[in-house]
């Protein structure tokens, strides 16, 4: 990759996000694959990967089971980060902030979008709860499907939903020879407009 220097910048750092991801989304299989951290109500960190759903200037969206440990973790501490490195690109791209739920209308637009058997799973699976075995996650399957059998419209679950991370930071890092990385954060206090620094590698 060429340097990324300051003329790359722009002043917007969703916009500039946008064009990274939008190449991404061209050359790296599975470009929307995120790594989320959240932390617990005592302050121990965790995190999973996730798919990004979407991305506009409010920020960054993604689905879960509520009741799932990350919703646990959001409902006592709305607050996350985001991981994104695209190898191929020798890119990563990094976000922090607050954490809002989304609202039911754009949750239950998404999970419409969903394949039938993923509509299924959001029902039958407890996610992060113990299970005896496969067994019995097949069985709340089939229970599941004897629910809304054939094509039947599979409604989404009142504990799966979207959430938004809403950036007060976000750093854009490309790879460089002898890892004299290129690295640039930007940040800004209570929506106001965005600064930038860059960092040492």
């Amino acid at each position: 990759m060429p340097p990324f220097g300051e003329a790359d910048l722009l002043d917007d750092p969703i916009a500039l996000f946008s064009d990274w991801y939008e190449r991404a989304v061209a050359e790296v299989p599975l470009a929307e694959s995120v790594c989320l951290a959240t932390v617990d109500a005592a302050g121990a960190p965790d995190a999973r990967m996730v798919l990004l759903k979407g991305f506009d200037e409010h920020g960054f969206r993604f689905f879960t089971n509520e009741q799932s440990v990350k919703g646990e973790h959001l409902g006592t501490r709305p607050v996350a980060a985001l991981v994104l490195y695209w190898r191929e690109l020798d890119r990563q791209v990094r976000i922090r902030g607050r954490v809002e739920r989304l609202g039911p209308e754009e949750s239950d637009e998404y999970f419409a979008s969903r394949p039938r058997e993923s509509r299924i799973g959001a029902w039958a699976s407890p996610q992060s709860r113990p299970l005896e075995d496969r067994e019995e996650l097949e069985r709340r399957v089939a229970e599941i499907e004897e629910r809304w059998p054939g094509d039947e419209d599979v409604p989404r679950p009142p504990y799966w939903g979207g959430y938004r991370v809403v950036p007060d930071q976000i750093e854009f890092w490309q790879g460089q020879v002898g890892r004299l990385h290129d690295r640039f954060r930007y940040e800004r206090e209570s929506g106001g407009p965005w600064s930038w620094a860059r960092l040492a590698p």
